[in-house]
């Protein structure tokens, strides 16, 4: 368990601002560090246990959040996510192939496209300062065109991105999302959803060599007492296997350095161009790893 600490979180000073251009380093030094493999880990399930998320949301690391709305702990876990400075995302319940209760904010095949609409809406409401929003199981409902295209119509609404956690093969959230220019990426690697230390391992060094592949790679992982365990003690190596930690938002710039994520909306205050919580410092080799929910 890690002690609350109400502290704020320090990263190295050097690292960001030569990254930025503000410190005089070499030029074939900046190219090397913003070249550097990085990743991002997305903790989906935000809100529904307090202990674990308390303890994810207290690493010292740019870790992006994915609350659940109006879940028991959601709110308590949000204020405490803001005040450490990090990356939120809307994680929205959809219909999944294997019949499993969404509870509140679920979006349903059956629903209307006005019920789609107003449910995201209220969610959005739901998760202060989010920037994001990824998929909550959806297995069914990611494969279905229509009511991808009401999701994203309602999404474009406001400056956020769009993970799709590709919790099918056949999922076609990605595709819609780029089809209304809303910025968007996908997941690489599940963590942990089988809950044993050596899987977690295993599925970490798979993520660190998607990284040294593509430039940059996407985990999702969830508040189990093995995942705080493991990340941990991970995290803190990364450096010295250089490997950089940073905020989705972050993977997004780093893909397209010479884009603006939102061109036709308000700058967010908090964004990726804050590197103090975008980054920790010192097509998918993934091929349809899926898993339904």
């Amino acid at each position: 368990m890690i002690k609350l600490n109400y502290r704020k979180q320090r990263f190295p000073a050097a690292f960001f601002l030569s990254l930025f251009g503000l410190f005089p380093i070499s030029l074939p030094a900046m190219a090397e560090s913003i070249n550097q493999p990085t990743i991002a880990i997305i903790i989906d399930d935000m809100g529904n246990q307090y202990q674990n998320g308390l303890d994810l949301v207290l690493l010292p690391y740019p870790l992006t959040l994915a609350f659940l709305p109006e879940r028991r702990h959601t709110q308590a876990l949000l204020r405490l996510a803001q005040q450490y400075n990090k990356e939120i995302m809307l994680h929205s319940p959809m219909e999944n192939l294997l019949g499993l209760q969404l509870g509140k904010g679920g979006l349903h095949e059956n629903m209307s496209e006005q019920e789609i609409k107003s449910t995201l809406a209220n969610s959005f409401k739901a998760i202060p300062n989010m920037i994001g929003i990824n998929n909550h199981m959806g297995s069914k409902l990611t494969t279905k065109p229509k009511i991808m295209k009401w999701v994203m119509e309602q999404v474009k609404q406001h400056p956020f991105y769009f993970v799709d956690s590709r919790t099918s093969a056949n999922s076609v959230a990605a595709q819609t999302a780029e089809e209304y220019q809303i910025p968007n990426l996908t997941r690489d690697v599940f963590l942990d959803h089988k809950q044993t230390r050596k899987f977690v391992q295993k599925q970490f060094l798979k993520l660190i060599e998607i990284a040294k592949v593509k430039g940059t790679a996407i985990a999702i992982a969830h508040p189990h007492k093995v995942t705080v365990d493991y990340l941990s003690w991970a995290l803190p190596k990364l450096d010295e296997k250089g490997i950089r930690l940073a905020t989705v938002s972050a993977i997004w710039h780093i893909q397209h350095p010479h884009q603006q994520m939102h061109s036709n909306h308000k700058q967010l205050k908090n964004n990726w161009l804050n590197p103090s919580t975008a980054f920790s410092h010192k097509n998918t080799l993934s091929a349809n790893t899926a898993y339904t929910q």
